[in-house]
């Protein structure tokens, strides 16, 4: 099937061709079929790399009205944001929290780019233009079996069909072992596939060898049959990990490729790219001059340093700018490698020729576990550049006591089913409060009409989301959100909250905090820094052990201005956590400079950044909570957010 014969202007046509994009590739053929350009809706689950963003173009660009692309992280919007920003005569509004345009101009656009929560927000606040929608694209759609953001892509499409009836919706979805039970739950039609642009050679090395998997059968060939096992030159111990990955690397680039390296940690990412660097791999100058240009912290020195010698770490710790920065210079082959943790892996558009996953564990916090099947396939799928590579290739390192149980685990083992996570009592209440506050619903039954929609509801026993709807009723009526008389109303104070878009604890955390203050003789910025940063919404900042005995200090001589009393918590090392966040925001407030927080706290800028932002939007929903809270407190919210 050719681009030429598809419902598509004839400027849009000439642009896919400029690019090469003339004839479809098998999956997007099988969209087209299925209707994708005529209203249908359809999951797409197909692997990295075979098209699924030209499937959803196709989708938004024949739809009769405005279409919607809802992406997991704000990295990927942007991305998605240029790609359709540059299909001629089309307008593209984005909303991420990194620029957002007022709701009156996202109605204006064709496409608009959005996270989840965005568009949760935009549902909650009753925004015009989500009923106008005639298409939503849902990229990463897997993700609503993740913990965190799943629950509110989840609800997120459950409440877009109320608010725009018969609207077309697209799932793209990487392969998993359940997408029938998705397209099921969404009345959706199924496109899956295998078939990938490049083919992917997956294998496992163990003492100096990697024994790569034949397409047909999955399993590892004899040595010398058609190269699918093969020594590697290994320049130290074959047995080290460290070694190896670095010989696979090396290996990949000498041969005219780029490479790959997951790593489990921060630290390990950037010293794999500092031994890297010192290989003489390539040079990247004008890239690492850039990156010296963005602040002047270490870990963007290290970071510039390293990208000097052709090779990159990527991580959360590095500031939103140094990640954009690496992603373009890979993607325009100016760096020849990036080591990075698994959050690379997550959709963002970074091929390369060989894909090294050295770490097939993390530390959990009770111990080190195995990776999920999906996250390293994921991974691995990032092999092979299309139009620049014959093949890809993913090696799992691993060693002779490991090797067979990486195959059968990473290899041959298919992805997890995808379930969802809404009955979690956190997220239930929250969305709850959501539908009840956004007059969705008005009774129990209301509620439950409404979370029917849900993919938790789909595969759940009327009287079991019964149950744990009601648990999360008497829990919001016990914390003031709702009341359950003649029906169930949000509260001013739930309304509130569902408005600013926190959860029900940190609301009713910011509660007991104003109503703590009442009583307290000093009240100052660091006591509104504090009831926020020990909040369920404010990221964790890592904790030491060699700078926990400051903190605990700091934490004394600054109790006068804390609402919690230090042997009243029942969590006293996560709010020592909470009150290191309030000091580095504090001392930020109060014009120290990121150089010297980092240095100081042990922090990464991307945290100092993330954190700053974060803090924004809590201090903006405690002061906007405290309008409607019967407390004679003043806590400084507003004048703490100005000076951030």
């Amino acid at each position: 099937m050719r681009v030429r014969d598809l419902p598509l202007s004839a400027a849009v046509i000439d642009h896919f061709e400029s690019r090469g994009i003339e004839e479809l590739y098998p999956p997007q053929a099988a969209a087209v079929e299925a209707g994708v350009c005529e209203g249908r809706r359809l999951v797409a689950a197909v692997p990295t790399a075979s098209g699924k963003t030209f499937v959803a173009t196709l989708a938004m660009l024949t739809a009769d009205g405005p279409g919607l692309y809802i992406v997991p992280l704000r990295a990927l919007a942007r991305e998605k944001y240029e790609t359709f920003s540059a299909l001629p005569g089309v307008s593209v509004g984005i909303s991420t929290g990194d620029f957002d345009e007022r709701a009156t101009e996202l109605g204006d656009h064709d496409i608009v780019v959005a996270t989840s929560e965005k568009v949760d927000s935009a549902i909650r606040n009753g925004a015009d233009w989500i009923a106008d929608l005639a298409c939503v694209v849902v990229d990463e759609v897997h993700l609503v079996g993740s913990e965190g953001r799943g629950p509110t892509l989840e609800v997120t499409l459950a409440t877009l069909g109320r608010r725009a009836p018969g609207v077309q919706i697209v799932a793209l979805s990487a392969t998993v072992a359940n997408p029938d039970e998705l397209a099921d739950w969404l009345d959706a039609g199924l496109v899956q596939s295998t078939w990938r642009p490049v083919d992917l050679r997956t294998g496992v090395y163990a003492a100096g060898r990697v024994g790569f998997d034949s397409e047909a059968s999955k399993t590892p060939r004899a040595a010398g049959d058609d190269g699918t096992e093969r020594d590697v030159s290994v320049p130290g111990d074959p047995a080290d990990a460290t070694d190896a990955t670095d010989a696979l690397v090396t290996e990949a680039v000498d041969d005219g490729g780029q490479a790959l390296a997951f790593v489990r940690s921060r630290r390990e990412a950037e010293t794999l790219a500092e031994r890297l660097a010192a290989a003489d791999l390539g040079s990247s100058p004008e890239v690492a001059d850039e990156i010296r240009g963005l602040d002047g912290t270490e870990t963007g020195r290290r970071l510039a340093d390293c990208v000097e010698g052709g090779v990159a770490f990527h991580h959360a710790g590095l500031r939103s700018a140094h990640r954009v920065a690496v992603e373009r210079a890979f993607r325009d082959r100016e760096l020849k490698a990036i080591c990075a943790t698994p959050t690379l892996a997550a959709g963002v558009n970074v091929p390369a020729r060989r894909v090294v996953v050295r770490d097939q564990k993390r530390y959990t916090g009770s111990g080190m576990e195995w990776l999920p099947t999906l996250e390293v396939h994921q991974m691995c799928g990032r092999a092979g550049r299309p139009h620049l590579d014959p093949y890809g290739e993913a090696v799992l390192v691993g060693d002779e006591t490991t090797r067979d149980e990486l195959w059968e685990r990473y290899v041959e083992a298919g992805p997890e089913r995808v379930d969802s996570k809404l009955a979690d009592p956190n997220a239930l209440r929250t969305h709850v409060l959501s539908v009840v506050a956004s007059d969705f619903a008005a009774s129990r039954e209301g509620v439950l009409d409404v979370l029917d929609a849900t993919f938790f509801a789909h595969g759940t026993p009327t009287s079991e989301l019964g149950g744990v709807v009601d648990t999360a009723i008497a829990d919001l009526v016990e914390m003031g959100m709702i009341v359950d008389e003649d029906g169930l109303a949000a509260t001013d104070l739930g309304a509130q909250v569902s408005r600013q878009y926190v959860t029900p604890e940190t609301g009713a955390r910011v509660v007991d905090g104003l109503r703590t203050a009442t009583g307290m003789a000093t009240v100052t910025g660091l006591t509104a820094l504090e009831i926020v940063c020990d909040t369920p919404d404010m990221q964790d900042t890592y904790l030491g052990n060699r700078e926990r005995a400051d903190m605990y200090q700091f934490a004394q001589d600054h109790a006068d201005e804390f609402t919690t009393r230090m042997g009243e918590t029942e969590d006293f090392e996560g709010w020592l956590t909470a009150v290191k966040t309030a000091r580095v925001l504090y001392e930020w407030t109060e014009g120290a400079s990121a150089e010297d927080l980092v240095e100081r706290f042990r922090i990464g800028p991307g945290d100092l950044e993330s954190r700053i932002e974060r803090a924004e939007w809590l201090l903006g929903a405690a002061d906007a909570i405290a309008s409607v809270v019967d407390a004679d407190a003043t806590v400084p919210f507003r004048e703490r957010r100005a000076r951030l």
